[in-house]
């Protein structure tokens, strides 16, 4: 009888499972058991004893981003503003980080706030980020010029600091426009491979001391005697976010990539042939007292992930990701609620030397506490969830190329670098005029983006199979603008005729060249007119509501969105109103030829009014541009 009960508690447990497709994503699940379960609020109030400034929570950070990107729910991004906010609270100071520690650990959650100053533009944040450089800049250096791991542990490299310093010196030196930083950062990976690469495994030891002075260092190579599967996570993690920011075109570039294959090759070697996932250290499996690692078996998942979406790694590796992924849920994930799960058997920390001392000895490795949901494994659990989510979604589907107009739309600003930088409406701005959330959208839908920044013809939008036209620039935004031709209009509506999707975000009278636009508009029935509607005063957000009426071919899934100062259409034939209220024609599709035509004035799907944090949750502008781009790429017909 006993039996029976445990038995049915089991299956009772798995029944959250059972559901999975009316569950959310596992990246959200995990996510919400971090809101639920660490750093709470209540923490950063103490003034006895303020949380210290850790590396831990960096990771937990990464993967909100990716969750809130995915989502557009502010309440990730909220969660990671308030606690930095936090730390910042002191001016031009971070709270319990001291520079003259020179621990490399301390860099990691400068990335989080790149993250805030890219979105929010607030200069304190970039400030706290300034700090984290200069400690860079000073940090002591092996004699060839790896970065030591810390201060009290001179000479060593860790294949943690990587991921610890890595990321945010890439990143910050692309944005600052530091073009010398990017041989330092390829150099502190090939520095590591050199000196920590076992030539029979492929595998990187843990630890190398220069010196060969620390008690666990081999004394001909410096090396620690395992290989821990964390710190090859790390390293694998830092070589893949830090190519995010690499410049393409640095020749350096390829070597990164060389070391990512190579790495990536030796890891999937010693995957567990039964379970998909990775032993703590990583190849001795068959040893008693070793166990399966969810946190390092998360990063490597990741790492293989985003690695094939990218296309650094050959698509043989898909076979490795397909039973990684498979394997962590399997092995690591409990259910933890409605909408939450745990993940479970993760080591708290290892290390080398110190004051209680570490010898990295196999015994060593394995009296490291493990437990469930710590920081470093749901951070890395999350990002790998989301990459497995994000490739799942693109399955199957065609890749199309969307291009963005950046000729006629072509406005300049200074960066904090001082560079003169295109911006306004571009894949890339992460800020609230930008489209990096749109951009997301059509990528997990299957599209590649591109970007034109010349006049249009048919033959530089062949392989193009929507193109975006936003904001045409007026005199006063920009010196010498691109108007609207019978030319170009031409060469567009052609395209257009032979199959291309032409989608037409204008904006209202003063802020949009309009008449000479109407001269490509006009050729599909489309008039915009020199109007603004919508006018919003504050916060008084009503003002810009549009209704979406049930059954809407374009928008299924959209009741009500928001859009501002716009400017209405006139509608004939071949074109056809899409959306029309008290009277005014707001959104108008045409057919032309074998093409399509889809127009509204205002380039409302800009991140301010998708990405959660502005507009109260009746409106759904992220969902109606979910809607808007799979219906776009339905009409796809070149």
């Amino acid at each position: 009888m006993r039996k029976l009960f445990l038995i049915l508690l089991n299956l009772i447990a798995l029944v959250p499972f059972s559901g999975f497709g009316q569950q959310k994503p596992f990246s959200e699940q995990m996510a919400n058991t971090v809101l639920e379960q660490l750093y709470p609020d209540s923490l950063f109030n103490r003034t006895d004893k303020f949380p210290k400034w850790s590396y831990d929570m960096g990771v937990i950070f990464e993967g909100l981003t990716d969750v809130w990107r995915n989502t557009a729910d502010a309440t990730y991004f909220n969660y990671m503003q308030t606690r930095m906010d936090a730390y910042l609270s002191i001016q031009d100071s971070i709270k319990n980080y001291d520079a003259q520690d020179f621990n490399i650990d301390n860099i990691k959650n400068g990335t989080a706030l790149l993250t805030l100053y890219k979105v929010t533009g607030k200069e304190k944040y970039l400030k706290a980020c300034h700090q984290l450089y200069a400690q860079l800049q000073k940090h002591p250096r092996t004699k060839e010029g790896g970065f030591w791991h810390k201060k009290i542990y001179p000479y060593q490299m860790w294949l943690d600091g990587l991921y610890m310093g890595q990321p945010f010196y890439a990143e910050y030196a692309s944005l600052m426009n530091i073009p010398s930083a990017f041989d330092d950062i390829a150099n502190q990976f090939s520095y590591m491979e050199k000196n920590a690469r076992d030539a029979k495994t492929g595998l990187l030891y843990h630890g190398w001391d220069e010196s060969r002075k620390e008690r666990w260092s081999d004394p001909k190579t410096g090396l620690s005697p395992h290989f821990w599967a964390r710190g090859m996570g790390w390293y694998v993690m830092a070589l893949v976010d830090v190519l995010d920011h690499f410049p393409e075109e640095h020749p350096r570039r390829q070597e990164l990539i060389a070391i990512l294959n190579r790495t990536l090759s030796a890891i999937v070697k010693y995957q567990d042939a039964k379970t998909g996932v990775w032993y703590d250290i990583v190849d001795l499996g068959t040893r008693k007292g070793n166990y399966l690692e969810s946190s390092a078996s998360s990063m490597f998942v990741f790492a293989l992930a985003k690695s094939l979406r990218k296309g650094y790694i050959p698509v043989s590796f898909q076979k490795s990701l397909d039973r990684g992924y498979k394997g962590l849920v399997k092995e690591f994930i409990t259910p933890a609620g409605e909408n939450r799960v745990n993940l479970n058997k993760t080591v708290q920390v290892s290390g080398l030397g110190g004051k209680k001392y570490r010898d990295g000895s196999f015994a060593y490795y394995m009296s490291e506490p493990v437990i469930t949901n710590d920081p470093k494994g749901i951070g890395a659990f999350i990002l790998a969830a989301s990459e497995v989510e994000f490739a799942k979604a693109q399955k199957g589907k065609k890749r199309r190329t969307v291009t963005l107009d950046n000729y006629f739309n072509n406005e300049y600003k200074k960066t904090v670098s001082g560079q003169l930088t295109p911006y306004h409406y571009l894949w890339d701005g992460d800020d609230n005029n930008g489209f990096s959330l749109l951009g997301r959208i059509f990528e997990k839908n299957g599209a590649q983006l591109n970007t034109l920044k010349t006049a249009p013809t048919q033959q530089n939008l062949s392989k193009s199979n929507i193109y975006i036209i936003v904001d045409p620039d007026t005199e006063k935004e920009t010196e010498h603008p691109h108007f609207m031709n019978e030319t170009d209009a031409q060469q567009i509506s052609r395209w257009v005729e032979q199959g291309g999707v032409l989608v037409l975000l204008l904006n209202d009278s003063g802020n949009c060249e309009i008449a000479k636009f109407n001269t490509l508009a006009q050729k599909f029935g489309i008039t915009f007119n020199e109007d603004s509607r919508n006018r919003v005063k504050g916060n008084d957000f009503q003002t810009g509501a549009v209704l979406i009426p049930q059954g809407n071919t374009v928008f299924p899934n959209t009741s009500k969105i928001y859009i501002k100062e716009i400017s209405t259409l006139q509608v004939k034939a071949p074109a056809q109103t899409l959306i029309k209220e008290k009277g005014d024609n707001i959104i108008a599709t045409a057919k032309y030829g074998k093409g399509t035509v889809f127009a509204i004035g205002d380039p409302w799907l800009y991140n301010e009014y998708t990405d959660g944090r502005k507009l109260p949750q009746e409106y759904e502008n992220f969902t109606a541009a979910n809607d808007l781009v799979r219906w776009l790429i339905k009409q796809i017909n070149n």
